[in-house]
């Protein structure tokens, strides 16, 4: 099984237009969609094995080479500084890294002036990078979910956290005041797969390209 692809994809939304970019270049795994509850599917006929997998630890299966290739959103890649390959951006599940804090302080409050802040984040290391290269002081709370509560209850006065719509924020009270980055999904790949499995490797990356630039 030497010759075989395993891909790592997590569950929710970054699975369903997974399968369907996949669909696009011949490979057909929509049985990942099913409601089995199994971890490993495979497809003997196109030599495909896929892990359904916590999108926190696709990085992980694929730096260590139990994954070849794995998707995966940039945000997760930011935070764990993997050592793996990176070649296509799927331009899928687009959202933004935030700074963000009640609307009451923001009226007035410049994030120019700010020297030493508490945050409230799942995102630790890239919080404290980001502030850093503004020469910025900080205090990291980590948090798991429901990051939003953090300063509606007095724990912290601002969060980093992920915005899509910004419903969430609105609706507690906060707005954004400080970009740090555009997330989308990634593909990632095992560097040492890229070269014993080359051929194939190259031709999925190349196949996705194409779709991706629609061609």
């Amino acid at each position: 099984m030497n010759d075989w692809i395993t891909i790592a994809i997590p569950k929710g939304r970054i699975l369903e237009e997974s399968v369907e970019l996949f669909g696009k270049i011949g490979i057909d795994c929509r049985e990942l969609l099913s409601d089995s509850r199994k971890l490993i599917f495979e497809n003997a006929e196109q030599r495909m094995r896929y892990m359904i997998v916590r999108a926190t630890d696709v990085p992980t299966y694929v730096e260590y080479g139990s994954a070849d290739l794995g998707i995966v959103g940039k945000d997760t890649l930011m935070e764990q500084g993997k050592d793996v390959y990176e070649p296509l951006d799927l331009k899928f599940g687009y959202c933004r890294m935030m700074v963000a804090e009640p609307a009451n302080l923001a009226k007035n409050d410049d994030p120019s002036g700010w020297s030493n802040v508490r945050i409230a984040t799942k995102y630790p290391h890239v919080t404290e990078s980001y502030f850093a290269s503004k020469g910025i002081q900080v205090e990291i709370i980590k948090l798991y979910g429901s990051i939003e509560l953090a300063p509606l209850v007095g724990l912290t006065e601002r969060i980093v956290d992920l915005v899509s719509t910004g419903e969430t924020m609105r609706q507690n009270g906060l707005v954004e005041v400080e970009h740090i980055a555009d997330i989308t999904t990634r593909l990632i790949v095992n560097r040492a797969s890229l070269k014993t499995k080359h051929e194939r490797i190259s031709g999925i990356i190349q196949g996705l390209e194409k779709v991706l630039q629609g061609s």
